[in-house]
């Protein structure tokens, strides 16, 4: 697993997605995220149990989610390649998502939302780099 927290937040959450990790939570246990980049739903952020995923050295962490004491969120490493210039925000919006993710059944999926980092927290990105 490659870590590449910082000064700059890299992931966050939108507070509908927030209270859907913590219902879940009070279901299943903690969770995490991992976005794929695959096929089948791999655009979409998938939640699983944190005991039943196994984090990889193709993994990269991203930093941990404002919910239920903190959330990780990995992202598989060439996807975090091509996204590595932007801020991922984990959203929910109603229909049904990949079918192995934790919300499946409730009517939502989480999807990512993203934009580009600004010059500011790219430079500090840099900066702490070396």
């Amino acid at each position: 697993m490659i870590d590449v927290t910082g000064p700059v937040l890299r992931v966050g959450a939108t507070e509908e997605a927030v209270r859907l990790i913590e219902s879940l939570v009070s279901v299943h246990g903690p969770v995490l995220f991992h976005q794929s980049g695959g096929c089948c739903d791999g655009s979409a952020p998938m939640c699983y149990p944190r005991d039943e995923f196994a984090i990889g050295d193709s993994d990269v962490f991203l930093g941990t989610l404002p919910a239920a004491g903190g959330t990780p969120f990995y992202i598989w490493k060439p996807q975090w390649e091509y996204w590595s210039h932007t801020h991922l925000t984990v959203d929910v919006v109603p229909g049904r998502g990949g079918g192995f993710s934790l919300e499946a059944p409730e009517g939502v999926r989480f999807i990512i939302r993203s934009r580009l980092f600004t010059d500011g927290e790219a430079d500090a990105m840099a900066a702490a780099a070396g």
